[in-house]
């Protein structure tokens, strides 16, 4: 039997951050798919993602969902990875008011959640600014 933290440490797209290249078309997908949606090809390979990349758009959220109401307020965005592979992350270790379109970021490893106080804790890929 696998213990629970393990469990959550192997899910690929949580912490080792890694998507899906087609094999016909050259297209990379995150998180990663059965199906490539640009040509319709079945044939996927595993593939590391970039771990650097920069920032397209973003939003600040003031009213969270259930569970996120202690990081408010936080930043979500989307970012063209180095290889060209747009993803949507939360952007962390930077107030609200300091990020900008553009920014270079890089991910980093950070706590999303607690099941309580004393209950699992989760941790994911999200991204900060490379200053």
């Amino acid at each position: 039997m696998m213990s629970v933290p393990r469990y959550w440490r192997e899910i690929p797209e949580r912490t080792r951050f890694e998507g899906a290249r087609c094999t016909a078309c050259g297209n990379t997908l995150f998180p990663p798919r059965m199906k490539c949606p640009k040509c319709g090809s079945e044939a996927l390979e595993k593939y590391k993602l970039p771990q650097k990349g920069k920032l397209m758009t973003y939003t600040i959220v003031r009213s969270p969902p259930k569970g996120f109401e202690k990081m408010t307020p936080y930043v979500l965005g989307m970012v063209k990875l180095d290889d060209g592979t747009i993803v949507t992350v939360q952007i962390t270790d930077v107030q609200p008011n300091q990020v900008s379109i553009g920014m270079q970021v890089e991910s980093v490893f950070r706590k999303i959640s607690e099941d309580g106080e004393s209950g699992i804790i989760e941790y994911a890929l999200k991204f900060r600014p490379i200053f």
